[in-house]
This record gives C-alpha cells, structure tokens and sequence, in this order.
C-alpha cells in the first residue's frame, strides 16, 4: 500500500474505533435475530404477502426463501432514473428464477439538480438526502425482507439510499444502475454556447436547442458531475456489480447486468451460501477506496460531504484533512468534462472502470482486501462485463488506456495530484477542486465583490460592474441558511470574465456544483455566515487571498477593524416558502456543517 493511502486508512480506523465498534455491535445483534419474517405475528405476515402471487405466499408463510425489497427512485421526468420505470417486473423475475421473491418496499423521492438549477426548488436539493434516507428507512421498516436492490444514480439519491441502507446495516444490498445517455452535442460546445447567451451574443431559442441536443434521451447526463460520480464511487467501494455504471440504457448488456445483480443479492443473503451485508461492504477501507477513486478522476465536490454522511452512518468518521492528505498523493487518471473533452461515455470506451481500478490497485492507492458484492477482493473489479453467445461473462479489462487523453496511466497521469485542496485560514475551511483549473489561475488575489444571492451577479456582470481582477463572494448559501443549493448559474459569467483575461475566483458557504469546472471556487466554507463565521462580515473592496498551491484562504482585514464591524444580516425570509420550502425548516436548520456532511443531526450523533 502507498504510505499515504495507509497512513490516512489508519487515522481514520482509529478515529472510529468506539463508533465503528457501536455500529457492528449494532449489526451483529440484528443479524442474530435471523430472518425477522418469523418474528411477525400471522396478521402482520398476511399484511405483508396479501397482494403477492400464490406462490409467493406459500414462499413467504413458510419462510425458507429469500425476500428482496426493491427500494426505487423512478420517475419519468428525470433522464437518468426513467428506465427504471420497467425493472421492478424484471428484478422480481430475476429473483423467482434463483428461487427467491422480490417486492416493491418503497419509492423514494428524487428531484434534478439541473431542472432546479438557479430555481428556488434548488433549496430543496440537499434536503431532499435526508428525506430519502429516512424514506428508504420506512421502506425496509416492515421486517419483510433479507436484503435489497436499491435503485438510484443522481446527486442527493444515490448518498440518501445508502445512508437509508445503512441503518439496516444487517441486509446484504445492491445498487441497481441505468446507466448514462448516448452522447450528445460536445460538452465544450455546450459551455460555450452558455458563455455567448451570458454576453448576449446569442438568444435563448439558440441556448435552448444546444442544451436539448446535450441532455436528448433517458439515460444520466453524460458530463462528469454528481451523478456519474455517484456511479464511480458506488463501483469502487464494492456495491454494485463490476463494470455495471456505465453502460447505456438500451444496451441489451444493461438489462442483464440488472438481472444478474437481483440474483446476486439473493445469493448475499443469511438464506443464500455468501452472506455479505452493506454494513461490511462499507467499511473504513472501502470509505478511503470511494475518496481515492473520485480523486483519480477529477470527481464531483458534491462527495466531499455525500461520503463524510455515508461514512457516518456506518460509524466511520472521515474529514476535509483526509480528503486533502490523500489528494496530494493520488495522481489524476482520467479526464472527463468539465475536467477535459471528453463524456462519460469515451471514459467507458477507453477502459473504464476496470482499467482504473487495475491502475489504483497496481499502484498501492487502493485497498484490495475489501468485502464487495461480487466477492471479496476488489482485483475482482478489473473485469468487465460482456454478453458472449446471449450469455453474460466477466472478461478481463484492458491494460492499455484506448484513448489517453481520456483515461491514462499512473506512469503518465495527468497531474501528480487530485486537484482537490483543503483550503484554511482566517475565513475558515473550505474545499477548492483545481483539476480543471490552469495553473495561472490558481493562485488569485483581489478585491471582494459580496453579494448574497446568486441573481445578484447578473446585473453586476452587465453594468461592467465585474471587468476587474476580484473576487467574488456569495453568502448566506450554507446548509441552515437556506439548504445550500448549487450556484451553478455563476458559472458562465466567471467564466467570461476569465475568457477576458481577469483573475477571478468564488469564495462561498454554498455549494458551487458537481460540474465545478476552470474557475477557482473556495466552496463549502466552513462555518457559514449563520453559523457566525467571518464571512458575514466581509465587505466590498476587502482584499482576499484564494492560493490553492499553498491552501491558504485569508482575509486581509487586520483584527481590530474585523472587531468593529457588524455580521451582514442574511436575509431568510425570500427562502423560508413558497416551493414547499415551508415544510423543511426544522430540518433546514437540524443541517450540520458541510466538513461533517451537511447531515440532520439525529439520533446516530446521540449513539455514536
């Protein structure tokens, strides 16, 4: 193992021990009970089997097969979660056919970050996590089940279905990917047609067109932001089948992967000959496996606090300076927009998956001796799916990148780093994902331009008011103060005004995207403005350091003056209804901060 790698993986196991120790006490006792069907009086058991097939009664009255709950997040306005519409009939059939029985346990919730991009539904995203894991939760509630399929891929889904699974850390458990949409419109082009309508260069019918000919079928957006992230991390931590994340929807390989992971998990379960449940899956060491694979590859900011959440529902206590430690020793494999050209369709094509798993395990950057399930051992992970003569078979993957401007080699990577950088200093702790930043750019020093909602920067950019070197900080975004929704709109008028030759970086308590691209953004700042951190009391013309070389994010306003000002006032009220917003306040302000998740404080803080 690299000497990092190891050194992180211990701190992290000894920071958890009393925690991890509570969560498999926990785990052992559930599984001791055995199949909690038995546990059910005759009228909860005939509730629980009324609308199944005879045989599936008789299967389910005499307790000798397996139950699987099929906890999904379909619906049809999402892309990237409508082929789902159709596996619940195929999944069930799937487990029929190794002798087993699968019922529907529970829809979850699932919105789209870029239809509520910029809209006041977007504060409802990160919300919409916890409310899924609890969903997931009363889905699996009822005692009927010895394991599941979890069918999720998009942002805030994916991390609440396994926060959800992992309060039944006992069941063996699947996710189920779709997979992503046939490549579209070049993601440059795309960007580029966002910057023209940004300057008034083009109208928006011409917007509209180029981002229709982007996002154009079912299938998950085809840039490598939180979705596809998601994906990655879910593979190299063992949870779904090798080679499964990335293949098309209408790829007759899609549906019998989909199939084959229904009997897998009948095969997990205490009833099956390889019991294996999600609670030893996620372990400390494939928790550092999961933040080395996003880092190999220029992945979503998102997972900074969507794996710190996970990980703490399975008594696994992981930080900022661990995602930091490891960055700087984790080299960048892959290349994929917003990080480069290229979708994540040509990433599948060049090697994928198998070849950068091949690639971190050869290296010492992955631990290989990990509970998955497929078996144990992620080597096992270097494979890749085929349908050979209509029957499906793990061959295995390349050793060599078929596109290198893609998917490269540890001895030829793209950067010595994973281009993520734990930013401290007198503002606080904030994370900056640089992979996609110029090195010219990395560095950026200027005036502040404070605003405290995103809107805001429009009329700025078009009075001229931005032409300058600045930066340019949005307060009032963190988790309590209105959920923390994506600033994603910022994206096109920083980038312009780069294009223009100015340095320019974002400080901000909010979220920048999954897609955080060639802007510097020092995000996620810790404590937010709410929370009585000093960036609510910066003000225009203040002078601010943003060095991701170094790590140092400073405010140059000297004590005393710091002393004699008052905290901006953050306006909640514009956030606080309207869009179901008033339903979440209690939650909204429940929010911890985004270094430890972003999470509902609840009764795991109390356990633990």
């Amino acid at each position: 193992m690299h000497s990092v790698v190891q050194a992180v993986t211990d701190r992290i196991i000894a920071r958890s021990k009393q925690s991890r120790s509570t969560y498999l006490t926990a785990l052992n006792d559930a599984k001791a009970k055995g199949v909690h069907r038995s546990a059910l009086s005759c009228g909860n058991l005939a509730h629980g089997f009324a609308a199944c097939q005879p045989a599936d009664k008789d299967s389910l009255r005499q307790l000798t097969k397996a139950n699987i709950g099929i906890v999904t997040a379909f619906n049809d306005m999402l892309s990237a979660h409508q082929p789902y519409e159709t596996y619940p009939n195929m999944l069930k059939q799937a487990c029929v056919d190794v002798g087993s029985v699968a019922q529907v346990a529970a829809g979850v919730p699932a919105m789209c970050d870029g239809v509520t991009q910029g809209q006041p539904g977007m504060e409802l995203s990160l919300l919409s996590r916890e409310v899924i894991a609890m969903s997931t939760a009363i889905g699996l509630s009822h005692n009927m089940f010895d394991g599941a399929l979890l069918l999720g891929i998009c942002d805030k889904i994916v991390p609440g279905l396994l926060i959800g699974a992992l309060s039944f850390g006992h069941l063996p458990m699947l996710f189920v990917p779709a997979g992503p949409m046939k490549s579209g419109i070049p993601n440059k082009e795309k960007a580029r047609v966002r910057q023209q309508f940004a300057q008034g260069q083009v109208d928006r019918a011409a917007l509209l067109e180029a981002e229709a000919k982007s996002y154009h079928s079912a299938g998950t957006c085809t840039f490598y932001g939180t979705a596809n992230s998601n994906q990655l991390m879910l593979e190299i931590m063992g949870l779904q089948l090798p080679g499964s994340s990335f293949v098309n929807p209408d790829d007759p390989l899609r549906d019998e992967l989909s199939k084959m992971a229904a009997k897998q998990v009948c095969r997990l379960t205490s009833m099956g000959t390889q019991y294996t449940p999600i609670g030893e899956v996620v372990s400390e060491k494939s928790v550092v496996n999961g933040i080395v694979g996003i880092l190999a590859t220029g992945g979503s900011t998102n997972l900074t606090m969507h794996i710190v959440a996970a990980a703490r529902a399975a008594g696994i206590i992981v930080n900022w300076d661990d995602f930091s430690d490891l960055s700087d020793s984790v080299p960048l494999l892959a290349r994929v927009y917003p990080n480069g050209h290229a979708d994540i369709n040509h990433f599948h094509a060049a090697g994928g998956m198998a070849l950068l798993i091949k690639e971190l395990l050869d290296g010492g950057l992955l631990h290989e001796d990990v509970n998955t399930v497929a078996g144990f051992g992620l080597r096992r992970y270097t494979q890749e799916p085929r349908l050979l003569d209509g029957e499906l078979k793990w061959v295995d993957g390349v050793t060599e990148s078929l596109d290198k401007e893609v998917l490269t080699h540890l001895a030829t990577p793209f950067q010595s780093n994973g281009g993520l950088k734990l930013l401290k200093g007198n503002l606080g702790r904030a994370v900056i994902k640089v992979s996609a930043v110029p090195d010219t750019n990395r560095v950026i020093e200027g005036p502040a331009i404070v605003i405290d909602d995103q809107n805001k920067l429009d009329a700025l950019f078009q009075a001229g008011e931005l032409d300058r070197d600045c930066v340019v900080v949005v307060r009032g975004q963190g988790p309590k103060a209105n959920g923390m929704p994506e600033l994603h709109k910022l994206t096109p008028y920083l980038g312009t005004l780069q294009d223009k030759g100015f340095k320019v970086a974002l400080v901000t308590d909010g979220r920048m995207s999954g897609a955080s691209g060639k802007v510097p953004a020092a995000i996620h700042l810790t404590p937010e403005a709410l929370d009585g951190g000093l960036i609510a009391k910066v003000e225009n013309g203040d002078v601010i350091r943003v060095d991701a070389t170094t790590g140092e994010l400073t405010l140059f306003v000297d004590e005393k003056t710091l002393a004699s000002r008052t905290a901006g006032k953050v306006d909640l009220h514009h956030s606080s209804y309207g869009m179901g917003r008033e339903l979440f306040g209690a939650l909204r302000n429940s929010l911890s901060s985004p270094e430890t998740g972003a999470r509902s404080t609840n009764a795991i803080d109390e356990l633990y």
